[in-house]
């Protein structure tokens, strides 16, 4: 009978807390930065109510600095503005990729389906559209060859 060496408690604990942790849909991820933006708690404690590093809330308050940088504000208010504005940007207008390319609020509030939807619609009848001339002009170019190999 051979004997499994003995596992640290450290490495125990640190095993159970990969086995057990949470996997949040990009929706809750987006939840969870749109909360932290009410500034209703702080990071650190949003972070601990929902069993998450700092991760994401960081990456979207490097996104913001990232853009609100760019300007120089001589007045608080003209940077609450700014900060205002990229926040309805983002929330908003701003598409991403991990939510398939819809804004963060059309998701919170349901209507990513329908929008996703609507696109595959448009993509249809442009991809039909696009047959239907390929033809007209294919017609056209093989009439145009038959009169002049006359």
């Amino acid at each position: 009978m051979e004997k499994k060496p003995k596992q640290s408690t450290e490495n125990f604990i640190k095993d159970i807390r990969c086995r057990t942790r949470r996997v949040f849909s990009s929706e809750q991820k987006i939840m969870i930065v749109m909360e932290a933006q009410r500034g209703e708690h702080s990071v650190a404690e949003l972070c601990r109510k929902h069993a998450i590093s700092q991760g994401k809330i960081e990456r979207y308050h490097r996104s913001m600095k990232n853009v609100v940088k760019l300007d120089n504000y001589y007045h608080p208010e003209q940077l609450k503005e700014a900060i205002a504005e990229f926040v309805e940007y983002y929330n908003n207008e701003r598409y991403h990729e991990s939510l398939n390319n819809v804004p963060p609020a059309d998701v919170y509030y349901g209507r990513e389906e329908e929008i996703l939807k609507e696109r595959e619609r448009i993509k249809k009848a442009s991809i039909k559209k696009r047959r239907q001339l390929f033809l007209h002009e294919k017609l056209l170019n093989s009439g145009t060859e038959t009169l002049s190999s006359n």
